[in-house]
């Protein structure tokens, strides 16, 4: 709702997702548009563009519909939440994807909704990566301490909170290298590959706009950006597993024939996942890195936990340079 009670304009997010050739899953949000600019720079604006993201007027119980580039349409629903989910089989799909693999989509509210004024014309652009045969390994990696500077190892994680909610996305810094390694484990060894990129943080849908501004401003190469509702933070709608690890799960199950490298922190439970994983799914896992954060107690933990004989490398990590000179070792780059 804008101000002196004018409502403001309907759009549709859609979030980066994964499927495959027979496969469409593709998910996302109903929202007000409240015109959230992540590039404006100073405190007022800060403050201001942080309550936008978490006070959010959502379109609950709400038709849209999809469009495919050769014209085919599904219909959906948007729950209580104003989140939408597509996961059904769909022939054909590879046929429509680029060459890197990314399957784009038109959606928009359906005619008997447009009541209301909306963004963009009613028309809303999404996409679903279907990683390419021209793919040797994925990679799946953590957000938080392990790519951006966080602080979730802080006492209380306070360092973390500040960063997350009063920093601009133009000042957070990368860790050094952290792109262009990635873009070198997404081009493979011989740099002609593409290979997909998947990233898994604990933070809420609520940040998916100023996380995908960060990536895209600090040049990491695009993949799906896998977050969790407010709803699971707070307490309501539990999994049975961590979201991490049902969304790392979730990923192996899709692409049963290929095989990924995971890159973490020891700020969390990063370490206590992959190696669960890692059990749970041999020979999946080409190699574990785990960035160290500087916690040496729980550093030291992490290192104990992976004491007994292992067939997956492990290799902790204090830079991308260290990274990249074992993976090249691999042979991955």
């Amino acid at each position: 709702m804008g101000l002196f009670g004018k409502k403001d304009k309907l759009q549709i997010i859609t979030f980066p997702t994964y499927g495959t050739e027979g496969h469409f899953y593709v998910r996302g949000r109903t929202l007000e548009d409240e015109e959230i600019d992540l590039a404006q720079k100073g405190w007022f604006h800060l403050v201001k563009n942080t309550y936008k993201r978490f006070e959010t007027d959502e379109l609950r119980n709400t038709p849209i519909e999809f469009k495919l580039a050769d014209g085919r349409t599904l219909l959906s629903t948007t729950d209580k939440d104003g989140y939408y989910l597509v996961d059904r089989p769909l022939d054909n799909l590879g046929d429509l994807a680029d060459e890197e693999g990314w399957l784009r989509y038109e959606l928009s509210y359906s005619s008997a909704f447009l009541t209301r004024e909306i963004k963009s014309d009613n028309r809303f652009s999404g996409q679903m990566l279907i990683p390419t045969a021209n793919s040797t390994f994925g990679v799946i990696s953590d957000i938080d301490d392990t790519i951006l500077h966080t602080g979730v190892a802080s006492f209380l994680k306070w360092k973390a909170l500040f960063n997350t909610f009063f920093k601009s996305t133009s000042a957070r810094i990368p860790l050094k290298g952290a792109a262009e390694l990635y873009h070198q484990l997404h081009r493979g060894k011989d740099g002609k590959m593409a290979n997909p990129i998947f990233y898994v943080s604990n933070s809420p849908w609520n940040l998916y706009r100023y996380l995908e501004f960060f990536l895209q401003r600090n040049h990491f190469p695009k993949g799906p950006v896998l977050l969790r509702s407010m709803g699971a933070i707070l307490g309501s709608g539990k999994t049975k597993k961590p979201h991490k690890a049902h969304e790392i799960e979730n990923i192996l199950k899709t692409y049963p024939r290929l095989r990924f490298v995971l890159i973490g922190d020891s700020g969390e439970h990063d370490a206590d996942i992959y190696k669960e994983i890692d059990q749970q799914y041999p020979g999946r896992v080409l190699a574990i890195y785990l960035r160290d954060v500087g916690h040496g107690k729980r550093m030291e933990r992490i290192r104990s936990l992976f004491d007994t004989a292992m067939k997956t490398p492990v290799c902790f990590v204090e830079d991308s340079e260290q990274l990249a000179e074992h993976a090249k070792a691999l042979g991955l780059v």
